[in-house]
């Protein structure tokens, strides 16, 4: 009788941390998963001279395609469309990542986007947790943006103090985890001439020549190029890819600690409204890594910084404008989106 009051008496408190966990943190969260595709750019003939002879072929580009998958939990800003019934996967809700929510209190947004465009192949992450109160905010997020070629982890802690209902301060510090960006690989391979042998490098890297009939093969033996102008424009730059990617994946992922100052600005009306946010690191701890980025810059410090913009006005009933975007500076790498037009309605 003990052991069944003891389970009864755990499964109570269970359910009630779960229910206490449901409404704290998981009420009015959206779980969506979306797939979305369609046609990429249109197959093209191409056309090559080898030895006197015309060799045509067909360079055939596969559909486009997205499948997401998220749960998300942020209070919509007042401008923030609600006219789609369901996530898809394709919205660009740019003030996701503003410092502050509109509201006070825990948010977070987990989704992947696997997706393909152009024929290449895409991961992108977004995955992050805050919680905003009236004299402080702490976030983690982690970043992965397949297409900029970026990727990190960041976790921030900051004092806050908000002047009037609209405008509100930040200052904290910023901790980040990424690869060590700024580290070329290509230079450990510069001769006296400062150039580099490229044929010596794709021979170490597994390509084979063979001399007799001027055929090029990859590692595993298949044919690549049988033209020295292909070798060299098509194969070559492969070769230093795959080398510079392989280089910097067996080093080991850099820390880097920075000072953080921001700001967020909230004004909505259905006529006018204006939200904007900043941040910027203008100082960091130079912890004396071999791979650190202190390393690959010309002065000790280096300036970092995000911003982000929504504008939106409507004149009158007919007309309005509008803007959005963002725009990010890491590490000396950038990547940014933006939408900009207008709306002319006929009555």
């Amino acid at each position: 009788m003990r052991y069944f009051i003891t389970l009864v008496l755990l499964a109570l408190t269970f359910n009630a941390n779960a229910q206490e966990f449901y409404n704290k943190v998981l009420r009015r969260a959206t779980f969506y998963a979306a797939a979305n595709g369609g046609n990429s750019v249109s197959d093209f003939d191409t056309y090559s001279l080898s030895s006197g002879s015309l060799t045509t072929g067909t360079v055939e580009t596969p559909f486009d395609y997205s499948l997401t998958l998220g749960v998300r939990k942020i209070a919509r800003f007042g401008y923030e469309n609600r006219a789609n019934v369901f996530y898809n996967g394709t919205e660009n809700t740019y003030g996701d990542a503003a410092t502050v929510g509109k509201r006070n209190g825990l948010e977070f947004l987990a989704e992947a986007d696997w997706r393909r465009q152009q024929g290449r192949n895409f991961l992108d992450q977004d995955y992050f947790v805050r919680y905003v109160a009236d004299h402080w905010i702490v976030k983690a997020e982690y970043l992965a943006d397949g297409f900029a070629d970026i990727r990190y982890f960041e976790g921030s802690q900051r004092l806050r103090t908000k002047i009037g209902k609209k405008l509100s301060l930040n200052v904290g510090i910023v901790q980040r985890i990424s690869e060590p960006y700024g580290y070329d690989p290509l230079t450990e391979l510069l001769l006296d001439n400062n150039q580099i042998h490229y044929t010596s490098l794709a021979l170490d890297e597994g390509y084979t020549i063979d001399v007799n009939t001027g055929e090029f093969f990859d590692p595993n033996g298949e044919l690549v190029a049988n033209d020295p102008a292909v070798w060299e424009q098509v194969v070559i730059p492969q070769v230093l890819n795959d080398y510079v990617a392989r280089k910097r994946s067996e080093l080991p992922s850099q820390w880097v600690h920075s000072a953080v100052i921001g700001y967020d600005f909230y004004h909505y009306d259905k006529d006018f409204w204006l939200h904007s946010w900043g941040n910027l690191m203008p100082f960091h701890l130079d912890t004396d890594g071999e791979y650190s980025y202190h390393r690959f810059v010309n002065s000790s410090q280096w300036v970092d910084y995000s911003v982000g913009l929504i504008f939106g006005v409507k004149f009158n009933k007919s007309f309005g404008v509008f803007l959005e975007g963002k725009y990010n500076r890491y590490w000396d790498r950038e990547w940014h989106d933006f939408s900009v037009g207008l709306n002319y309605i006929l009555i």
